[in-house]
């Protein structure tokens, strides 16, 4: 009986921090939507539009295309910051490499620092969000400015990849994008 319950003790501990790494979560949603609004912002509504719409009538979706492509993103930030706040948390050297604070107090806000952990992930996955973004921003800008000396119709066929390469803008960034990372 004591090795029944042990089995399942084992599993539950297994279980429990597999789950929190689990599927997207409501903070992704709102990173997502927070580095989609701080994109249509400084690209502009047309730009932002060309870069997430689909089709020339259907540019309506452009914030939930970019929303739902950047709460993915956010998802796979989150998981890689706890990770590293996992590592960080056990490295016996984090204190040396951190003006001598504990992994806790340097992560830890209030009096008994208890939310050091969340607060690394946190920190972790706005740094990287705010990295992405401002690779996309500057793809959409290089992409502009490429649009612009090659002319639409030059622009769309090097970039199109539909029928009517009208999602030449969006391919253009992405390639960009990614290629900046």
């Amino acid at each position: 009986m004591k090795t029944k319950i042990l089995i399942v003790a084992s599993l539950a501990a297994l279980v429990i921090p597999a789950a929190s790494f689990g599927g997207l979560t409501g903070q992704d949603r709102e990173n997502g939507a927070r580095a989609c609004r701080a994109l249509r912002a400084s690209l502009g509504t047309e730009l932002f539009r060309q870069t997430y719409g689909t089709a020339q009538s259907h540019r309506m979706n452009a914030m939930g295309k970019c929303v739902s492509q950047w709460t993915h993103a956010a998802h796979q930030d989150r998981v890689s910051a706890r990770s590293a706040c996992t590592a960080e948390q056990a490295d016996p050297n984090f204190a040396a490499s951190h003006d001598g604070k504990s992994f806790a107090e340097f992560y830890g806000t209030g009096k008994n620092h208890k939310n050091a952990f969340g607060q690394c992930v946190s920190s972790k996955t706005k740094a990287a969000l705010d990295q992405q973004v401002s690779t996309t921003q500057n793809a959409a800008r290089s992409c502009k400015a490429e649009r612009a000396s090659m002319g639409g119709p030059a622009f769309r066929a090097k970039y199109g990849k539909n029928a009517s390469d009208r999602n030449a803008f969006g391919k253009c960034v992405s390639t960009l994008a990614k290629s900046s990372t």
